[in-house]
């Protein structure tokens, strides 16, 4: 790919999540603008990046930045698909930088407001992720912002699949474009990410889940994905009866802590996130009526988690996209990892739509049974079961209310105390207790009894996540890919 763009192609490039299609395309907007600045001094935007949500502007404005660490001066970029107000990032625009990072939506109000002006010095223009852009409803602003483009530039469409969506921006923005399809499955195979799901009904959800965290059975950070934003608290609820701490990620939170939450789940800070993939999940019509704050979020679309060992469907996806980019999260570059279904009888038409689109030439299932002696575990039932009378809908509301207070709190009244304390922000952790008046100290601990449930019960091991310098070679390794 970057060969071809460095050319002046416009290029169409399909590759499965977690292959390096950011680098793809980066390091050659990078070079043309180091390029064009040895002739041409002046100060203009030469590059526009669009993005269908918040959090992979900000990852996008990262990565960026990290590849211009030794030209910083010469190629700036600058992140504006934040909530801040127009006013306030007029400022940022009105120096020009390089490279500008936004949705479609934001990106047309700057240029309707006249802070952003591309119509004379756009070179490149980036769709990031292009198969989402259309699904969150950005089609409008996409069309009305090409009106405010030069007739030629180059363009780059990023995509994990080639939908019908990804085909219409293909005739509306590309000309005579290289078609890059990246061979191979659209998951790893079986040597770096296993597959396994076990069928379960929702208490047998819950008590799996609990074991498993529990008893440590899964190794490294773990990710969980729930149907809705109810399920996301119940089941953060739930695991605090246990001293089992996690964070919600969802589109209700403010775009601050969404990010914040990100960036410590990569440093560390936390080993569990429970997480929705409301635009998969969500009724096609209710869909329609979200706000434009619901249709920019997509936890399991793009937003890069570092060194993620495990992904836990606890609802199990509606379609098979959103399982391959579920299940995505992990086992990127040479990382292993493992992916985890919860099966329910209602949720079995959609597993055999997954393994029928999965199947290998084989004709093997992708997708392992996974055998749990549930037998074993039959002793913590009570438990669980105890833990669930006390996470009721009251619970749930009041979680959910006390949690999106607590974010704005921090998110707003403290976004310039920490921007001048960076050190302070470490302190401010996502996964404290929401509901402590209904946690039980004695399920916290294991009794006795109990204990030699661990040494019967299946256990899967990973290994060791990478080191910082493992990361670098990681990166280094996806631009030498591409």
């Amino acid at each position: 790919a970057i060969p071809l763009a460095l050319e002046g192609k416009d290029l169409l490039a399909r590759a499965r999540t977690g292959s390096g299609k950011t680098a793809a395309y980066a390091v050659p907007v990078i070079q043309r603008i180091l390029t064009s600045k040895q002739s041409v001094r002046e100060q203009d935007v030469r590059a526009l990046i669009l993005v269908p949500s918040k959090e992979l502007g900000q990852q996008v404005q990262t990565m960026i930045r990290q590849l211009t660490f030794f030209c910083s001066r010469d190629v700036r970029v600058t992140d504006i698909s934040g909530k801040a107000d127009l006013s306030a990032q007029r400022p940022i625009l009105m120096e020009k930088p390089d490279v500008v990072v936004g949705t479609p939506s934001r990106v047309l109000a700057h240029l309707n407001a006249q802070n952003l002006v591309l119509h004379s010095s756009l070179e490149m223009l980036v769709v990031d992720e292009a198969d989402l852009l259309f699904s969150f409803g950005f089609e409008a602003d996409l069309k009305n912002l090409l009106c405010h483009l030069p007739k030629i530039y180059q363009s780059f469409l990023m995509s994990a699949t080639l939908s019908e969506d990804v085909q219409a921006l293909k005739e509306l923005l590309l000309h005579n474009p290289v078609v890059l399809k990246l061979q191979g499955s659209q998951l790893p195979d079986s040597s770096q990410l296993q597959q396994y799901s076990i069928k379960c009904e929702e208490e047998d959800k819950f008590l799996l889940i609990y074991t498993l965290l529990k008893l440590q059975l899964l190794q490294g950070k773990t990710l969980v994905f729930v149907g809705a934003v109810d399920r996301c608290y119940r089941l953060k609820l739930f695991l605090e009866q246990f001293g089992i701490p996690a964070c919600v990620l969802n589109s209700e939170l403010p775009v601050q802590s969404r990010c914040h939450i990100i960036t410590q789940f990569n440093q560390g800070f936390y080993d569990y996130i429970i997480a929705t993939d409301e635009q998969s999940l969500a009724d096609p019509a209710a869909a329609a009526a979200q706000t434009t704050a619901g249709k920019e979020y997509g936890v399991s679309r793009g937003v890069d988690f570092q060194n993620v060992s495990n992904v836990i469907n606890f609802d199990f996806p509606a379609t098979v996209e959103s399982y391959i980019h579920r299940v995505g999260r992990t086992a990127r570059a040479d990382n292993p990892g493992t992916a985890l279904s919860f099966i329910s009888h209602t949720e079995l038409d959609l597993l055999s739509e997954v393994e029928e689109a999965l199947t290998g030439d084989n004709a093997e299932s992708v997708l392992k049974p996974y055998e749990f002696k549930m037998k074993e575990i039959e002793g913590f039932r009570y438990r669980c079961r105890d833990a669930m009378r006390s996470v009721t809908k009251q619970a749930v509301r009041e979680a959910r209310l006390k949690e999106i207070k607590q974010e704005l709190l921090n998110s707003e009244k403290l976004k310039t105390y920490f921007d001048d304390n960076p050190r302070d922000l470490q302190l401010l952790r996502h996964d404290k207790d929401l509901h402590p008046a209904v946690v039980k100290p004695h399920l916290k601990n294991i009794p006795e009894y109990l204990g030699e449930t661990q040494t019967h019960v299946a256990v899967m091991t990973r290994k060791p996540v990478c080191s910082h310098e493992e990361e670098a070679q990681d990166a280094l390794s996806e631009v030498r890919h591409w």
